[in-house]
């Protein structure tokens, strides 16, 4: 990107001149910021494996729900400003510490960088001649396992494009169906529209959903709907479009695991009860979801939010 080029990357279009120093509606600048890089066992079976996912956690965000779960990144108040070379490296010490791949979480606005960054590793080897007589050949390390594009769903369908030789799964919240709900809550009333047509392009890229042998996920998209609280008829209206869209191709990850968050609306001011996700759970499969994941107990309870403590950056 140029210095003064206004960013585009998501839809909300700010225009701004990041690498000016200005900052945009997702509260960065032209500086690469991250606030935690380690194996992550909480994501969904074929995403954390047995060994973990190699989950890099990025500052600031464009979608900033005012129920989010990791508000101390997505304000920018956690992270530490690190180079695109060190994310790179970031990627590799992830790879050799044994994760089943690099999970991007909330990576959208610093998409220049991570394509930067993946570039950097795509080489697998070089040779170079040291003399006439002597050849050496030069490994450059590179980064064999899958790319996942963790993202909240707001996105522009040429950022997506931009991906297409880069990211391998796509892990996307599709959280609203209702302009109305996107606006109260997220400020964002385009959030279906641009949600669902990005939907589609990550489904054209990836295809089919496509496991290894260990079950581990190598190809395809992951569909996450966190139901909330009083709101059930809105998520069933986002299953019943996704799958209008998507059919079986994608998985289902369907999480009853909110949590009430300082300063969210008063009527988010409980956790999700049980007949509202039983009822969620009875649509889906009634529509004809047979390929999903379903949480159980009081996952409300659980920790699914790790220390944003800088680990591993």
């Amino acid at each position: 990107m140029q210095v003064d080029a206004e960013c585009r990357l998501c839809p909300r279009q700010c225009a701004a001149r990041r690498g000016l120093g200005e900052r945009g509606v997702c509260g960065a600048d032209d500086t690469l910021q991250v606030a935690r890089a380690m194996l992550h066992f909480w994501e969904e079976p074929p995403i954390s494996g047995t060994r973990g996912s190699g989950t890099v956690f990025f500052s600031n965000c464009s979608l900033r729900c005012c129920y989010c779960q990791n508000a101390s990144i997505s304000s920018g108040k956690a992270g530490k400003t690190i180079s695109t070379q060190r994310l790179a490296e970031i990627f590799l010490e992830l790879q050799a510490q044994g994760a089943h791949n690099i999970n991007l979480v909330t990576p959208t606005h610093y998409v220049e960088q991570i394509i930067e960054a993946l570039d950097m590793l795509k080489q697998t080897k070089q040779v170079s001649q040291t003399n006439v007589e002597d050849k050496t050949d030069q490994v450059t390390p590179s980064l064999h396992i899958p790319v996942v594009f963790n993202t909240s769903g707001y996105e522009t369908v040429s950022t997506i494009k931009r991906l297409a030789d880069y990211v391998d799964i796509y892990l996307v919240d599709i959280k609203y169906a209702s302009a109305n709900l996107a606006l109260e809550l997220s400020g964002a009333p385009d959030y279906p529209e641009a949600a669902f047509l990005t939907l589609e392009e990550m489904v054209n890229q990836q295809g089919d959903y496509q496991l290894d042998k260990d079950g581990v996920l190598q190809k395809g998209v992951i569909v996450r709907h966190l139901i909330l609280p009083g709101h059930v008829e809105d998520s069933k209206l986002v299953v019943n479009r996704v799958f209008s869209v998507c059919g079986n191709k994608v998985c289902y990850s369907l999480m009853n695991q909110y949590t009430p968050m300082p300063g969210s609306p008063p009527q988010l001011q409980r956790k999700l009860n049980e007949s509202e996700y039983a009822e969620l759970i009875d649509y889906a499969l009634d529509l004809g979801v047979t390929n999903s994941f379903m949480q159980e107990g009081d996952t409300a309870n659980e920790s699914f939010i790790p220390p944003f403590d800088l680990s591993g950056v």
